[in-house]
């Protein structure tokens, strides 16, 4: 079928990991986070980024770490040359494949809505 969207309408959705207690364990929320420390190199500068209090960020990293039993960050704490935060390598998978099933999700979202909606939108 050709790429026909259904009078200018789309399909929309949103994603996240849930844990066995129904607790967000990730989604992009705390990706957006992981992307905001990796940018600025610290939990601070990423919070007020997101014009989040450090709390919060804080806050949902721990919660995440928690749930999946993995260290998210890899932290140093200050000193002559300040302190910082780094992404470990566990991480950097958990962003890189999120946001490829983000991708996959929203492709097939997209392909679903037109297969489905398109042939009643179609003039005859």
């Amino acid at each position: 079928m050709d790429s026909i969207t259904p009078k200018g309408l789309a399909i929309k959705s949103k994603i996240w990991i849930e844990d066995e207690n129904e607790q967000v364990v990730f989604g992009a929320g705390r990706l957006y986070i992981l992307e905001a420390v990796s940018r600025n190199g610290s939990i601070h500068a990423a919070a007020q980024e997101l014009k989040m209090s450090y709390r919060a960020v804080w806050g949902k990293i721990r919660a995440t770490e928690k749930r999946l039993g993995q260290p998210l960050l890899s932290r140093q704490t200050g000193g002559s040359q300040g302190g910082g935060s780094q992404l470990t390598p566990f991480a950097h998978e958990l962003a890189e494949r999120f946001t490829k099933l983000q991708l996959v999700i929203r492709n097939s979202a997209d392909e679903l809505f037109r297969d489905m909606f398109a042939p009643a939108f179609q003039s005859d």
